[in-house]
């Protein structure tokens, strides 16, 4: 059946709702769900358990619960869909981290409601910032299904990872959307001044014609791969962070590449990436690039 969905939970409303659209996702892929609850996450939570032994015991019993009532929840919405769910004694990132090896994907959610939620938060972006799978940070209801819906890919600069096509492309042929590829561009400060002649400006003409060549270049083998998805694109001369911001209000699933560079203690993530996975009103998707494990020693 393949790897699996892996999703964190911790019994908070924005985990519960990763856990209905991971469901959901493994359905899709036709890929079995493991469901992790790291105890050490617990601590946060003990107040609500009221049951008595030591705090350890009410940490374990209480992370017992809610990794069961989760399992219920995935069974209850996908019969079909194999599902597990693992309790460990570690901290939530290290444990997710770890399973992202074996992981088709990590799944976490990305709703801030009270102690837990802000938990949540921080460790949704330590996770994308180290994970060596995708990283999919779940907010937000289900949309409204009368209008068309989109899987909006920000790419950057040539040499930007293909995983991050790949996988927007491949989210979009399993729900039958459509693929919206932003990339901003801006051109070098020394020709920010430049002479204009009537209604033409020639260097943002020169420098929009390049990279829409260099996004057809890039768009070519995916597109002719899944030539049911329908693929609009947006070039506009901006910078990256609000082009991408203004495109995730109109997404359904937001998805963006991350370099993997230096060791696992360090945060690989990027400023424009940190600001999507804050702000983007929708879904987002954080691949990482092929063949630069996050926690690779620096040279």
């Amino acid at each position: 059946m393949g790897a699996p969905l892996v999703v964190g939970v911790d019994g908070s409303p924005g985990a519960l709702h990763a856990v209905d659209w991971a469901a959901d996702e493994a359905a899709l892929r036709g890929c079995p769900l493991r469901l992790l609850h790291a105890s050490l996450w617990a601590r946060y939570e003990a107040p609500r358990l009221a049951v008595g032994g030591s705090p350890r015991a009410q940490r374990t019993a209480l992370a017992r619960r809610l990794a069961a009532a989760a399992e219920r929840r995935a069974h209850a919405r996908r019969p079909e869909v194999s599902v597990t769910a693992d309790v460990c004694d570690e901290d939530p990132v290290y444990a997710l981290v770890d399973a992202s090896d074996q992981a088709a994907a990590v799944v976490v959610g990305g709703q801030e409601h009270g102690l837990s939620g802000l938990l949540l938060g921080s460790v949704s972006l330590t996770v994308a910032a180290r994970a060596r799978s995708p990283v999919i940070v779940v907010r937000g209801g289900a949309p409204p299904t009368a209008r068309e819906r989109w899987v909006v890919l920000g790419l950057g600069a040539p040499g930007t990872t293909l995983a991050a096509v790949d996988l927007a492309f491949a989210e979009a042929a399993l729900r039958g959307w459509g693929v919206e590829v932003v990339h901003a561009w801006t051109r070098p400060r020394g020709e920010r001044a430049t002479v204009r002649s009537g209604e033409f400006d020639e260097t943002r003409i020169f420098h929009e014609q390049q990279a829409k060549q260099w996004l057809d270049e890039a768009l070519a083998r995916p597109a002719a791969g899944c030539p049911e998805v329908p693929v609009r694109r947006v070039v506009v001369e901006s910078r990256a962070r609000p082009a991408l911001l203004q495109a995730a209000a109109r997404a359904d699933l937001l998805v963006v590449g991350a370099r993997r560079r230096g060791g696992a203690v360090v945060l690989q993530l990027g400023t424009v990436n940190h600001a999507m996975l804050c702000y983007a009103p929708c879904t987002v998707a954080v691949v990482p690039s092929e063949g630069a494990p996050a926690d690779r020693p620096p040279p």
